[in-house]
């Protein structure tokens, strides 16, 4: 039987360690969430001062 997809390896998922090509625009902090957006897109969240931009 095949897998669905949502028995996935969790090391796909991205994290903040994962990504640390990503600051934070408004006060430059590297702690930043990647999240699902209201529209099925991506949306990103700083861990640190709340700012979410996509």
């Amino acid at each position: 039987m095949a897998a669905s997809r949502f028995e996935e390896p969790a090391a796909r998922l991205v994290t903040p360690q994962a990504r640390t090509d990503l600051i934070c625009p408004a006060c430059g902090s590297p702690g930043v969430a990647q999240v699902l957006g209201d529209n099925g897109g991506v949306t990103y969240v700083c861990t640190s001062c709340g700012h979410s931009w996509s």
